[in-house]
């Protein structure tokens, strides 16, 4: 029956994705409210109608103690026995069923979909963000915001139903109930409405900005710890513990305050909340008792009228607390909407047809990107690959090669410039369909925490197992995967590799990495230092299997080992943002330029970096 209610709502359901979501709160919600509508609708009915019943019950305990104080309990059952039957069995039948759909809606359809929903939305949302955009931001505080943003919403949303709307109706019934025995009593209860009102208003305008900053301090503190484990080999080599001790030390410290202030409101509003309940507590009863004094209250009235004001007593301090926690929870959603509510600015433009693929024709005319600062990066940069070309990209760090292939990837849109294949500007065209057609291989290639079956499979899903042992083999990985296991005992292509495949070693991912872009088999083809993380015996190896392997391709190969690139077509020398020179190796060695110089002054094959300092 339960399953029912879980499928009342689609946390998946389709819909049309935004570039520019709302920035501000309420319409951010709203987006996600709309397909949650008639459930809403049916929860508030539920809820009104629980309420109600509660309060009539109330109420209808004043009405007993009146019949028992009437007559003789054989006269009292004669007269009201079938009545208070039918009272009884709406209780035992009719108020658990109201109660059950209420608290079904509550927690199986709303708190189970409605967080879910906003999860899976953001989380899309962000992976379609640039790449430089997850540069400039901590990953584990993204994540961390992906996480608490959505369960937010929904404890805000659950509270608004279980403690808005059923307060509301238990006050209106008080009034009502109050009015009929003697308006009179209706005065301590509005002076005292007053002044809750007052105390809740005093208490929000402080907690809500409380609240954010205690979001915002708790993420800061999950992004410093996140940043220290995930360079936790950076921190133990450099023997820094105690100073990442102190560096998480400071975030916590100012996380600790945050959440003090936060809880000095709560304790100020608790402890004058207690006092005015006092209020209400001693004036109803206490006009109740003296009505009853003057014969203008009977027994049964003074009974339910004690009964509601301390109902209303350990109401107001739920309320109170449910009230707070719903403006927390908004502070937290608020907090993670800087994340993922953020717009888009890498796009595809509309209606962006697919790369028409043909040859592999690279045309990169005057392309300029200094990433907004107006200096470093590419500037003015010329170069045509033909098809099947192979270039090799050399200088310094700094000097653009990066850059360039980020570019190339449509990871960043160029300043100035443009860049085509086969005729086509890649700003034109859709980045999946261009970043298909390409190959990479990068010096720090991380994997992920997944099967290598997965990893491998990932640049081509669809690839079958003898395709992929095939490329496991070609990048001489084959032997080393059929002797992985893992903790959880899975072994060989099922064994997953930890986090960014820390359970490898550096040469064992790399040729992961390699066996990955073996098996896609894009025409067009990026090294990035792709074997500077393998020892000489596995270099030589695989770099006749990438040779092999680039017959046909367009490739672009960054190397500061400039004997791997010597055999190229072509060599393309960068120094600050600017072709340099190019030629052959032998051309560019007989020129005597930057080239040469780099070539003489190599140490194991490396350039010399100190030719900077000249």
């Amino acid at each position: 029956m339960l399953r029912f209610f879980e499928n009342l709502v689609d946390p998946y359901l389709s819909y049309e994705q935004s570039n520019t979501p709302p920035r501000k709160l309420w319409p951010f919600l709203v987006e996600y409210l709309r397909p949650f509508s008639k459930v809403f609708w049916a929860t508030g009915l539920f809820s009104v109608a629980n309420a109600t019943i509660d309060i009539v019950l109330i109420w209808y305990v004043g009405v007993i103690v009146d019949y028992l104080s009437q007559g003789m309990p054989a006269q009292v059952w004669a007269d009201h026995g079938t009545e208070m039957i039918l009272v009884a069995l709406f209780v035992l039948i009719i108020r658990p069923s109201i109660g059950g759909t209420h608290v079904a809606l509550l927690h199986n359809t709303i708190m189970v979909n409605f967080a879910t929903m906003i999860r899976w939305r953001a989380h899309s949302h962000v992976l379609r963000q640039p790449v430089g955009w997850f540069e400039s931001d901590f990953a584990g505080r993204i994540a961390n915001r992906i996480m608490q943003a959505p369960p937010a919403a929904g404890e805000a949303v659950f509270q608004v139903f279980d403690a808005m709307a059923f307060a509301s109706v238990t006050l209106v019934g008080a009034g009502f109930m109050l009015a009929e025995a003697d308006p009179r009593l209706l005065v301590p209860l509005v002076v005292w409405l007053f002044m809750y009102l007052a105390l809740m208003r005093w208490t929000l305008r402080r907690i809500t900005p409380a609240s954010q900053a205690a979001a915002d301090a708790r993420s800061a503190v999950t992004g410093r710890v996140v940043d220290a484990y995930t360079n936790i080999h950076s921190v133990k080599l450099s023997g820094h513990h105690e100073r990442e001790r102190e560096y998480a030390r400071e975030a916590i410290e100012v996380a600790r305050q945050a959440i003090a202030t936060e809880m000095r409101i709560i304790t100020k509003m608790d402890v004058t909340l207690t006092v005015l309940n006092g209020f209400l507590i001693v004036s109803v009863i206490g006009w109740a008792l003296a009505l009853w004094y003057q014969g203008a209250a009977s027994v049964g009235t003074v009974a339910a009228t004690s009964a509601l004001v301390l109902r209303l007593n350990n109401m107001t301090y739920w309320i109170m607390w449910s009230t707070t926690n719903l403006f927390e929870n908004l502070g937290v959603v608020k907090e993670g909407m800087e994340t993922i509510t953020h717009p888009i600015t890498l796009v595809d433009a509309e209606q962006a047809p697919l790369l028409d693929f043909r040859e592999g024709l690279i045309e990169i005319d005057s392309v300029s990107h200094h990433y907004g600062r107006g200096s470093g990066g590419l500037e003015s940069i010329s170069l045509t690959i033909k098809p099947g070309e192979k270039i090799g990209l050399v200088g310094r760090s700094g000097a653009g090669k990066s850059t360039l292939v980020k570019l190339m990837l449509r990871f960043y849109d160029t300043e100035k410039g443009c860049i085509r294949i086969d005729g086509q500007d890649i700003a034109s065209i859709t980045q999946e369909s261009l970043r298909r057609q390409i190959g990479m291989v990068q010096q720090d290639s991380s994997l992920l925490h997944r099967s290598v079956r997965d990893n491998i499979k990932y640049a081509r899903p669809e690839a079958t197992d003898a395709q992929m042992i095939e490329a496991a083999k070609q990048a001489e990985a084959h032997d080393f995967i059929l002797n992985l296991e893992d903790p959880q005992g899975r072994k060989g292509y099922e064994a997953h590799v930890g986090e960014r495949g820390v359970k490898l070693s550096g040469g064992q991912r790399q040729r992961v990495a390699l066996a990955r872009i073996i098996l896609k088999d894009a025409p067009i083809l990026i090294l990035d230092e792709a074997t500077s993380a393998l020892d000489s015996e596995a270099e030589a190896l695989i770099q006749q299997a990438l040779f092999n392997v680039m017959k046909g391709k367009s490739v672009i190969a960054i190397a500061h080992r400039l004997s791997t690139i010597a055999a190229m077509d072509k060599i393309v020398v960068l120094e600050d943002g600017h072709i340099a020179e190019q030629g052959t190796h032998a051309e560019l060695l007989k020129s005597s330029g930057l080239y040469a110089r780099f070539w003489a002054r190599q140490s194991g094959g490396f350039i010399g970096l100190e030719e900077a300092a000249e």
